[in-house]
């Protein structure tokens, strides 16, 4: 008898977990978040709403269900991409979002109401240069709003640096500006004017 009853509590606990399994099983086929909708894409946080699209850097191209125009895009010399479809594109000189409106009006020729993401995956053109009396000279990635103090702190100093005559190297217009940089001063927070921001293109240097 005991026997018995030991049976049928098995029992019933086991369809009562197959019921579960079932439920469970039809709920996740009825998630609205498993439905066939395109995925939210997330801002890339070194690359702001505002950042302007520039020669090397590198592209994230996606076309929801069109895996045959998703792709990563290098920014060539001349400011251009190229895709399936529309060959020649320029990218050079827009953010981010101008170029998805674009690629979508172009596409709108192709694919009926097409959804297209832009993502900045590496910001080449984005690049400032340290030299002279520094432990890591050469190119420095720029990132937004970097300025003359954060990128000799990734450089560092070496014994000889003459740390009150460091001067910025800017040319715009064809003119070149030397623009002065007394470190000691800035750190102990006189002259903060001379902490500029920097732009793509400019050298520091430490003499």
């Amino acid at each position: 008898m005991k026997k018995a009853m030991k049976l049928a509590v098995l029992l019933g606990i086991g369809l009562l977990a197959g019921g579960m399994l079932a439920q469970s099983g039809d709920a996740a086929k009825g998630d609205p978040a498993k439905s066939d909708k395109p995925a939210a894409t997330a801002t890339e946080p070194d690359a702001p709403s505002d950042y302007v699209i520039g020669a090397d850097d590198v592209l994230r191209i996606s076309v929801w269900k069109e895996p045959d125009l998703s792709e990563m895009l290098p920014v060539r010399p001349d400011g251009k991409i190229s895709m399936p479809l529309l060959n020649d594109i320029p990218a050079a000189g827009l953010t981010p979002l101008q170029l998805k409106d674009s690629i979508t009006e172009k596409l709108k020729k192709f694919i009926a109401d097409p959804r297209v993401t832009v993502v900045v995956t590496a910001m080449n053109s984005q690049r400032i240069f340290v030299s002279g009396e520094v432990l890591r000279s050469g190119p420095i990635q720029l990132l937004p709003h970097m300025t003359i103090l954060q990128a000799l702190s990734q450089a560092g100093f070496n014994q000889f640096a003459n740390l009150k005559g460091i001067y910025l190297l800017r040319t715009e217009n064809g003119k070149q500006e030397r623009i002065p940089f007394n470190y000691k001063d800035v750190i102990k927070g006189n002259h903060p004017e001379q902490n500029i921001l920097l732009k793509p293109g400019d050298t520091v240097v430490v003499p």
